[in-house]
């Protein structure tokens, strides 16, 4: 892997890797060839060599990874990791929600884990500002409010909604949680895990 990073080096905004490490029962959800991608030995090392050029992996997992995820992590130490659309919670069923939060508080005890609240909408097919604001206040209870940032997921999202109403939502859901959470949450964390300039 170190050769094919080596190539990237080259482009100045490069901050990281992105790999959809999703396995679902159902094919429609289903990217990875294998639900326990994450516990790959070879997979576990390459991500580990991320520490040597400071880039972040950005892994995007369902409830049922999040243990292998967490294990990802662990095995990394040094490498920041950015949890896809916030644990891809899929529905809102009791059993599903209470396997998301304790997945969720694995990764959270990660501290080299920090959470993007984007894609909300992916599973819904629209723009729920109720919705939007119960994941992202389960999130920051959990990760904190220095470890979760804003995403758009645009232009997926675009299928359902519109780039403002999408913003406003997001907006309202963390209004109540005060100026310096939002302030964190749409710009503050952003700029540090990926080190904008």
């Amino acid at each position: 892997m170190r050769p094919q990073c080596d190539r990237l080096t080259k482009y100045r905004g490069m901050r990281g890797l992105r790999m959809q490490l999703q396995w679902h029962q159902n094919p429609q959800y289903r990217f990875a060839a294998e639900p326990d991608l994450a516990r790959n030995p070879t997979l576990q090392r390459n991500v580990g060599h991320l520490a040597y050029y400071g880039w972040t992996f950005d892994q995007q997992v369902f409830a049922g990874q999040m243990q292998g995820a967490a294990e990802l992590a662990a095995s990394c130490p040094k490498v920041a990791f950015i949890l896809q659309h916030a644990g891809m919670l899929e529905d809102s069923t009791a059993p599903l929600v209470t396997q998301w939060r304790a997945g969720m508080g694995r990764l959270a005890a990660c501290r080299n884990v920090v959470a993007k609240l984007s894609g909300l909408g992916t599973f819904i097919y629209k723009n729920d500002p109720a919705h939007i604001a119960s994941v992202v206040r389960q999130t920051i209870e959990m990760f904190g409010p220095t470890r979760c940032l804003f995403g758009s997921n645009f232009p997926i999202e675009k299928l359902w909604t519109r780039y403002s109403a999408l913003i406003a939502a997001y907006q309202d859901a963390l209004t109540p949680l005060g100026e310096a959470v939002q302030r964190a949450a749409l710009h503050d964390n952003a700029a540090r895990v990926y080190r904008l300039d």
